[in-house]
């Protein structure tokens, strides 16, 4: 094997079992979520039947998915938005970057997006003389370290602290290089300001759907950091990207897996954002987009549906798997 080979499985997980930070990091697994989920479903008496609804929700969407897809069209439409289908990973990057060019951007935003990271959305954007600024706290780390995210929800997992002042430092340029970044709270306050910069002068923003709803033609999107409300409506263009399986029928039915969705994720209760966006800004509204798209993927899906692999298209994304996986919280992501 040369060294530009990529480390089989074995040698990976062995390099992983001896990484001191790396094992010290994955602590926060059990501590995080695994404990807090346990605790937040405990004080939901009914945790269990609201699953089964969503699994029957979700099932019934799967079964009926062609019908909700042309309703939730016809929402976004009346509602100043418009929808774009995207059979493949290519068509999505091609869409997007065409929506960009003709907004003329020089700088996009983007919230947290599994989907983008999916269709490798920002080399695309980039290597058109685009800047893609991630705004999660976990993405940005991985921005600037050009690395991956380890973990659906916790992007930086496998990180430490004292890792990302390091990140911090070498990519934060114009910032003293003694200042102190020792504690959280020292990191947050750095990222903010980095950040709020971008949020300001962004041309695009784009964000990803923890749902989308058939009844309103709304997109859902859930967040701690309130990045995807800086997104969605400080820039001009708001371009919502998300895969076809992220359709339930009714306000109703998001409110359901809303609830299952945090306490299996991190154990809260719910997070403390969760935005629902409606089309572009309407005449009179003071601020919002102009223009509303949203990037509908498919990459596969369809061909899902009629297989022996629908039951995955259920997936809400929160991350519960991999914080109980043994496999996972050993050697990581």
């Amino acid at each position: 094997m040369d060294d530009a080979s990529p480390l089989t499985f074995k040698q990976s997980a062995a390099r992983a079992l001896g990484d001191a930070k790396l094992q010290r990091a994955l602590q926060n697994l059990k501590r995080g979520f695994i404990i807090k989920g346990a605790n937040a479903k405990a004080k939901l008496p009914e945790f269990n039947q609201l699953r089964d609804e969503a699994r029957a929700l979700k099932d019934h969407t799967l079964l009926h998915l062609d019908l909700y897809l042309e309703a939730y069209e016809r929402k976004v439409m009346e509602s100043g938005g418009r929808v774009h289908f995207a059979p493949s990973a290519a068509d999505a990057r091609d869409i997007v970057l065409k929506i960009c060019k003709d907004a003329g951007a020089s700088l996009v935003t983007k919230g947290k997006s599994m989907v983008s990271e999916e269709i490798g959305l920002n080399a695309h954007l980039e290597a058109a003389g685009i800047e893609v600024a991630e705004t999660d706290l976990g993405e940005h780390i991985i921005q600037i370290r050009h690395d991956a995210p380890s973990h659906i929800v916790a992007p930086v997992i496998h990180l430490n602290k004292e890792e990302i002042a390091e990140d911090f430092v070498r990519a934060h340029r114009g910032l003293p290089h003694d200042r102190s970044l020792s504690a959280v709270p020292e990191l947050v306050a750095e990222a903010r300001a980095v950040l709020r910069e971008k949020f300001v002068a962004a041309d695009v923003g784009i964000t990803g759907a923890n749902l989308l709803i058939a009844e309103t033609g709304s997109s859902v999107i859930v967040t701690n950091e309130g990045n995807g409300d800086l997104t969605g409506t400080l820039p001009k263009v708001h371009i919502v990207i998300a895969s076809i399986e992220k359709l339930v029928p009714t306000i109703e039915d998001a409110c359901t897996v809303l609830r299952l969705l945090a306490r299996s994720g991190t154990g809260q209760e719910i997070t403390t954002y969760t935005t629902f966006a409606t089309g572009p800004a309407r005449d009179g509204d003071p601020d919002g987009p102009r223009q509303y798209h949203v990037v509908l993927l498919d990459n596969g899906r369809s061909e899902m549906l009629g297989g022996d692999f629908r039951a995955m298209l259920r997936c809400i994304r929160c991350g519960a798997c991999l914080n109980h996986c043994p496999v996972y919280g050993t050697i990581g992501g």
